[in-house]
């Protein structure tokens, strides 16, 4: 496979564990702050969110440095665009005046 293609899918890939680790958090944070036992949603999530990131992370990047960097820019894409579809619209409407 062309090795620009292969960075691509690999950045994709991160974008994917980036979505789900931070939408993940994002879920969690709305159930368990309205939940009766909040620090079972808090750490349940944790342990999940962080092992299919660190699983994907090591089967992604293959043992190679750059994959490892282009998996993580893709994470890091990932968190700007959940950031981006979960903000509230009508805090930044306030904030304009």
């Amino acid at each position: 496979m062309n090795d620009t293609l292969n960075m691509i899918l690999v950045c994709l890939a991160g974008m994917l564990l980036g979505g789900f680790f931070f939408g993940g958090l994002w879920w969690t944070v709305r159930k368990g702050l309205s939940s009766p036992r909040p620090a079972l949603w808090f750490g349940a999530s944790l342990l999940v969110r962080m092992a299919v990131t660190l699983a994907g992370f090591y089967y992604v990047s293959g043992g190679q440095g750059a994959r490892l960097l282009a998996c993580l820019f893709g994470f890091m894409a990932g968190r700007l665009a959940v950031t981006w579809f979960t903000r509230e619209r009508g805090k930044e409407a306030s904030h304009a005046h």
